[in-house]
């Protein structure tokens, strides 16, 4: 009796155990879903990056093709070896010939006094003017051209060309072609962008509209901390030669002297005829037409 009874205590015990072990635990009940939602999340993630991962890499296969973008030289020098003769910075090196040119034209302050020392020394020069200036002042663009002396355009109210688009650049242009037009009767071909500046696109136009663009190589720097009439006269010599294009000017801002440079210009006139240098207007010097 004690062993059958041995047995089935053995059976029940088997049981219980095998019911036990079918049943998961609390723990691991709670465990399971919480799993399975984290699986679930990490495919749609997955899912969710290829395509991301797919433009990422398309993106970097176009770069990998896409040339460089060229770095366009805008130096005076290059530009004019792309444009040889609409874009000029001196006249030929092989004559002792040197023309004299005053910027920012007309202003009452200066301009009168430029005028009475050029007249001094029979000398004719080259001025580009300003329009807006010139609406103003008429009587002194009237004064220039009788004096026999050169306009040019230099703009209307004296913007940076290069940060303009190109039909702006045309108004600036036309603009000052009707001002000095109306006032002394002529229409000038030679044009000097304030500080120099412009894009290739707006050469091309210029060429092809009749016009020269005429810049310099000789920098009087009169423009430059009011300076005197040594330091004007020292910054000219410095790249003075044959053909050379000097830039003064015949304007300025508020606040701005100029006296450096109207002392200055007997001095320089006396010294380029004394070593034999002839001084003419832009025409004479480049061979181009002054006027349409």
């Amino acid at each position: 009796m004690i062993i059958k009874y041995g047995k089935l205590a053995v059976a029940a015990a088997t049981v219980i155990a095998l019911l036990f072990s079918a049943v998961p635990s609390r723990s691991a009940a709670e465990a399971a879903p919480q799993q399975q939602s984290k699986q679930n999340a990490a495919v749609k993630a997955k899912q969710k990056s290829r395509p991301q991962q797919k433009r990422g890499q398309k993106q970097k296969q176009r770069q990998r093709r896409r040339p460089a973008a060229q770095k366009v030289d805008m130096s005076w020098v290059s530009l004019h070896k792309q444009y040889p003769n609409a874009f000029l910075l001196n006249g030929p090196r092989n004559l002792k010939r040197v023309a004299l040119t005053f910027d920012d034209a007309p202003d009452p302050r200066v301009t009168p006094q430029i005028l009475d020392v050029l007249s001094r020394y029979r000398i004719c020069a080259t001025f580009f003017v300003v329009g807006e200036r010139a609406s103003k002042h008429p009587d002194l663009v009237r004064r220039i051209i009788s004096e026999g002396h050169i306009i040019g355009n230099h703009s209307y109210n004296h913007p940076v060309f290069s940060k303009l688009p190109l039909s702006k650049v045309q108004h600036q242009i036309w603009q000052t072609d009707g001002v000095i037009k109306r006032i002394a009767g002529v229409t000038p071909l030679l044009i000097r962008p304030p500080y120099g500046e412009l894009l290739p696109q707006q050469i091309r136009w210029s060429k092809g509209s009749g016009y020269t663009i005429v810049n310099w190589d000789v920098d009087s720097e009169d423009w430059r901390r009011n300076p005197s009439s040594a330091r004007v006269l020292a910054n000219i010599r410095k790249t003075l030669q044959p053909g050379s294009i000097i830039l003064q000017h015949a304007g300025g801002g508020e606040g701005q002297s100029l006296d450096g440079t109207i002392h200055a210009l007997p001095v320089l006139i006396e010294s380029l005829q004394g070593k034999g240098y002839e001084i003419v207007t832009l025409p004479e010097l480049l061979g181009k037409r002054a006027y349409r």
